[in-house]
């Protein structure tokens, strides 16, 4: 029992309580957002400007220090050169580095070099990605903190990012924040943030991401309410020379506003709404939405035929489709006034007969109803045989036009041969 005593004193002392010590001694020093400032900005000012230097100080440093637990301060260095208080000031009481976003050159090619570096940075340290896109967000809500120049490349650098693909569309969202809106901030920053983001780019991909997020139908809220109209939006927007952002808008408001048509022509449709109603619905919103008329009579076909439960026997449809596009003819006829009209429709009528197999057989007897009802006229009909026709079925519905077509090139006699050369 003496020596077991004896034993157990040794193995009491000092070793786990000193190991303990140490660990949390290491654990301080380590976690130490002061130190930690401070370890980033020695680092940075030792690499100085060259930003291969930065890169590499940075990626070696992930190793000592913890990145996971400061990656706002990280960051905060990296665009301001010190830590930011709320608002987007520097805090005072801390030391800080020209080694920066915003205490670089105000030029693309710097601001592309900037972005290397948080590349290589998030690259290297994947868990960095949540903390760099919550970091953006906040330095979008803080721009009114910033100065012109600094906001001007914290523009271009985040335009950059966005087009390779670190950054997400998402973070777009703290533009929309009222009171940069109503200063007119986010509509400057948004300037130079797309004309970095399309110059690394093209307006297609810009679009793409933008639709990923949903946010394709919202970049008009960049101006206050009274402001949001797509006449406004283009003026500014090419006016700063982004002719294809402000066309890009004013495409993505016709698409809105052509859904929109369908589907309230289709309503009307369904409740039997009368023609001049429905005639002078649509003539306000084309006028309303500068809506052409070749893309409304394309519009009104697609939803005359989508009104109808279709036969699916192929000797019936012929039958019933004469029916009811008799019926809808007068509406038809109120929006094919010019020749590309016409030819739309024609173009619209092989692509439906093509993609229902069951109106394969139904071209022609559409074209001639459509022919005595006055919606079609004779020139476009010819163009459309010659040259004018797309490549979906050409050779049956040449076929089948050849009569007809023959019969209007000598069309002398009037639409008395109409019926027994034609049908």
């Amino acid at each position: 029992r003496v020596s077991f005593m004896n034993n157990q004193k040794p193995q009491k002392p000092t070793l786990s309580g000193q190991r303990f010590k140490t660990r949390k001694r290491d654990e301080k020093e380590r976690f130490d957002p002061t130190q930690f400032q401070d370890c980033i900005i020695q680092g940075l000012t030792e690499t100085g400007t060259d930003l291969e230097a930065v890169a590499k100080f940075l990626d070696a440093s992930g190793a000592k220090l913890d990145y996971r637990r400061y990656a706002e301060t990280l960051f905060d260095i990296l665009v301001a050169g010190g830590m930011l208080a709320p608002g987007g000031t520097l805090a005072d009481d801390m030391t800080r580095t020209n080694v920066c976003v915003f205490a670089a050159q105000e030029d693309l090619e710097t601001m592309q070099a900037f972005a290397q570096v948080f590349n290589k940075l998030i690259r290297r340290y994947k868990y960095l990605e949540k903390g760099f896109e919550d970091e953006v967000k906040k330095l979008l809500l803080f721009l009114k903190g910033f100065s012109e120049s600094e906001r001007n490349k914290l523009a271009m650098l985040t335009g950059i990012l966005l087009a390779n693909g670190t950054l997400n569309a998402s973070i777009l969202n703290s533009l929309y924040n009222e009171n940069l809106v109503k200063e007119g901030v986010s509509a400057a920053f948004a300037v130079k943030l797309f004309k970095s983001w399309i110059n690394e780019k093209d307006i297609n991909a810009v679009a793409v991401s933008l639709r990923k997020v949903n946010m394709d139908n919202r970049l008009m809220e960049l101006f206050p309410a009274n402001k949001q109209s797509v006449e406004h939006f283009s003026k500014y927007f090419t006016e700063a020379g982004l002719k294809e952002l402000s066309e890009y808008v004013r495409n993505q408001q016709t698409i809105g506003a052509r859904k929109e048509l369908q589907k309230e022509l289709q309503e009307q449709m369904s409740r039997g709404d009368p023609f001049k109603d429905i005639i002078l619905y649509v003539k306000e919103e084309m006028k309303k939405n500068n809506i052409s008329e070749q893309t409304v009579v394309a519009i009104i076909w697609s939803s005359v035929m989508s009104t109808v439960e279709w036969n699916k026997k192929e000797e019936l449809v012929a039958e019933q489709a004469i029916k009811h596009l008799k019926q809808y003819s007068p509406l038809l006829a109120a929006f094919t006034t010019q020749g590309q009209s016409e030819l739309t429709l024609l173009l619209k009528i092989q692509e439906y007969c093509y993609d229902n197999i069951h109106f394969m057989k139904a071209f022609q007897k559409i074209v001639v109803l459509f022919y005595k009802a006055e919606v079609l006229s004779e020139e476009p009909i010819l163009k459309w045989y010659k040259d004018a026709h797309l490549a979906k079925g050409k050779s049956v519905f040449l076929e089948q036009m050849k009569k007809f077509v023959e019969w209007l090139k000598n069309a002398e006699e009037g639409n008395q041969q109409l019926g027994s050369q034609a049908e």
